[in-house]
């Protein structure tokens, strides 16, 4: 172990709302943890892509904001002291003697550990920018990938691209902020949703939104990163002029392992395979949970990342304690640890 490098219990890699409920997990069975981020605020995609995104199957939660379960999840982690080294991203993983890790960030953080949880959601993530020439000049301006505040987008001509999940939430989310929504997509099938396709096409029928179908982005027109309309065409080469303040396009995002892909796991599409009973890796002492971590019959759901947080810890909890049995207890009986 490096002189230098800090010494915890576990490593958690990504703060998103798995990574963060994992904190908790590991701190009811007194667990120390360090948290590693790429992004500079905790949250993952649920504070950098939607934070005002309403999400609905949260456990007791009809309803609740992206955002707003970021801080109730810090929040409940905050009782087992967790460190955070956001704005930084985890490069190596070395085994150390004794079975642990030694960990180096980007930033140059060095942590010493008895085990890793990757809870990096889809790796690095960025937006698929449509071949728009000088699309570039517009980006963070008129152009946006993201929404993450509705009211910025109160009055304005908004063309919202695309035919997934994305694309249709916001159009349903900003149909009563926006002066005009006007849907983009090249054809009339939609892959988000059923439900949320019929309100959109309701939205439509009642005359709320307009829907440009079969168009495909072809420029913008605009000056000074100010866009004053967008221009789509169909395969056939009919052309429109939409007038618009805003263009959202919503093509998905380009994921990408990053260095994850050195580390040697044990990877299937892009996502670490792991042991649906432990969540762990094929690596000793490295375990993976939520988006990133795969196996069969697997739903990519927040729920079951949370159980897979649980799931993990408890397998961890001999690794770091191997003298200490567990005695498992529900926290109704137990209550939170120092609290």
């Amino acid at each position: 172990m490096s002189s230098t490098a800090i010494s915890t219990d576990v490593v958690i890699v990504g703060a998103g709302p798995v990574g963060l409920f994992a904190v908790f997990e590991c701190g009811m069975l007194k667990m120390r943890c360090h948290v590693v981020d790429s992004l500079d605020v905790a949250g993952g995609q649920c504070a950098a892509l939607y934070p005002e995104k309403p999400i609905y199957d949260i456990p007791g939660y009809p309803q609740i904001d992206a955002l707003d379960l970021i801080d109730r999840l810090r929040e409940q982690a905050e009782p087992f002291h967790p460190v955070y080294h956001l704005g930084q991203q985890v490069e190596k993983l070395t085994p150390q003697d004794g079975g642990r890790w030694l960990v180096e960030t980007s930033s140059g953080t060095s942590i010493d550990c008895r085990a890793v949880i990757v809870a990096a959601g889809v790796g690095a993530f960025g937006p698929n920018r449509p071949p728009l020439a000088g699309i570039e000049a517009y980006e963070g301006k008129s152009v946006f990938y993201m929404v993450t505040r509705r009211e910025d987008f109160r009055g304005k001509r908004v063309v919202i691209a695309g035919g997934g999940d994305s694309a249709v939430d916001w159009v349903l989310s900003l149909a009563d902020v926006a002066e005009k929504i006007m849907v983009v997509h090249r054809r009339p099938k939609f892959r988000a949703a059923p439900e949320s396709v019929a309100r959109m096409e309701a939205l439509a029928a009642a005359g709320k939104i307009e829907m440009v179908i079969p168009y495909q982005l072809e420029g913008l027109d605009g000056a000074d990163g100010r866009l004053d309309a967008v221009i789509v065409k169909t395969l056939k080469g009919e052309e429109r002029r939409l007038e618009a303040d805003v263009l959202l396009p919503f093509y998905g995002l380009a994921m990408n392992l990053g260095p994850i892909a050195d580390w040697g796991l044990h990877l299937d599409r892009n996502h670490i395979h792991v042991d649906h009973g432990t969540c762990a890796t094929n690596a000793p002492g490295i375990f993976a949970i939520g988006d990133i971590a795969t196996y069969r019959n697997k739903l990519k759901l927040i729920l079951t990342g949370f159980a897979e947080a649980a799931t993990a810890a408890h397998a961890i909890h001999p690794l770091v304690r191997p003298d200490e049995e567990l005695h498992w207890e529900y926290s109704t009986t137990k209550g939170v640890p120092g609290s």
